[in-house]
């Protein structure tokens, strides 16, 4: 009995040490944690959008024309709250302001008097927006309220130059420019995070073995329950009703890590550039492929017909048509099951196809049922 047992593991003793000797290599491979919080979002700690309307002036016979009327009333309307009096009939034609819109992004949990980066877009026909100061602008939220108050000096990173006989020479988007900490946060956006009984974790790429993996990381570090998976995209945690208690416990979820669950097979085409992507985890089964381009090429030529002397023919004008059809040789490769991308890349390159060929063979073997990825195209 001893003997049978000794046997396989002497052979497989031997295997490793020719392994290590030769340097072949091994199909283990060490898996790699990731932190947490690089797999999750946790729900009442996201970032809010703001928009407001306002005007940029200071643009020197850069702003909107006359045609943009709304500019001209937000204008008068602003002169007025200032105590200058213009007639309903009076059409001021300005050519240094410009109608824009304003957009800021709130960090979670951002307190009153933080300052926030905007961005400043043209609304009208403005040309440039280069030079141009934002006048004082309120940023509201979803639901209306004002929370932010924007103003300053438009930091533009394209140019625009037009000469007398129209040509035009134009660098990145002059209509569009940024003010770093440009607003200012009035208010709070109000969260229930402190408030709910339990933390939930939001996965950005549904898994069960990567929900799996965090439960048992939460559970083993805190104690048994205090995690459960919901589904494959959350996990729910229970934390303390004490707020330092709960930012305790949040520190120590940022140091965890654990290992992220086998994802999906895909292959991306980008049709309008021509890109293909294709995932580590992408096989094919067996199969044997060969293409090949298959070249119609028609000329026109156009020759005189003259006719004897002393006949009644007349002179005319006969085309020709001349059709060459190639066909190139194409090679055929043979992939065996479980091929992986390196032997893919390959085997692609060998046969000479360019990236819309290789668009072609992927989707063939999709259809013989040869190829364990999912087709995405954008």
């Amino acid at each position: 009995m001893d003997t049978i047992l000794m046997k396989p593991v002497n052979a497989f003793l031997s295997f490793f040490l020719l392994a290590l000797t030769l340097g072949l290599p091994m199909t283990a491979h060490a898996e790699v944690e990731i932190p947490i919080m690089d797999l999750v979002d946790v729900q009442g700690i996201r970032e809010n959008q703001l928009v407001g309307y306002g005007l940029v002036v200071g643009l020197a016979g850069q702003g909107d024309r006359n045609q943009v009327k709304f500019t001209s009333q937000s204008i008068t309307n602003m002169l007025r709250q200032f105590g200058v009096q213009i007639d309903d009939s009076m059409n001021p034609k300005l050519r240094n302001v410009a109608s824009v819109s304003v957009t800021a992004s709130v960090d979670p949990m951002a307190g009153p008097g933080q300052a926030l980066d905007v961005v400043v877009s043209s609304i009208g026909d403005a040309k440039s927006l280069r030079g141009g100061t934002l006048l004082l602008t309120p940023l509201r939220g979803i639901d209306g309220e004002v929370y932010a108050i924007a103003q300053g000096s438009v930091v533009v990173g394209g140019l625009s130059a037009e000469g007398k006989s129209g040509s035009k020479v134009e660098v990145n988007t002059p209509t569009a420019g940024r003010i770093p900490n440009g607003a200012i946060l009035e208010r709070e956006i109000e969260t229930d995070f402190n408030e709910r009984d339990e933390i939930t974790l939001n996965l950005r790429k549904p898994s069960f073995t990567t929900a799996k993996n965090i439960v048992r990381e939460i559970n083993s570090t805190f104690g048994p329950n205090v995690a459960v998976a919901i589904n494959k995209a959350r996990v729910d945690m229970r934390a303390p009703m004490d707020t330092q208690q709960r930012v305790i416990m949040m520190s120590m979820l940022e140091e965890m890590s654990v290992v992220e669950g086998r994802k999906p097979a895909r292959i991306v085409f980008n049709s309008r550039t021509g890109t293909v992507v294709i995932g580590k985890n992408v096989k094919v089964g067996e199969a044997a492929v060969s293409h090949g381009n298959l070249t119609v090429r028609i000329s026109e030529s156009e020759q005189v017909s003259q006719p004897n002397a002393f006949s009644d023919g007349e002179t005319k004008v006969v085309n020709q048509s001349k059709i060459d059809v190639n066909e190139e040789q194409a090679q055929m490769v043979i992939w065996p099951p479980g091929t992986e991308l390196n032997t893919i890349v390959s085997a692609v390159n060998s046969l000479g196809a360019t990236p819309t060929d290789l668009m072609s063979i992927l989707q063939a073997l999709n259809e013989a049922g040869a190829l364990n990825a999912e087709l995405v195209v954008i």
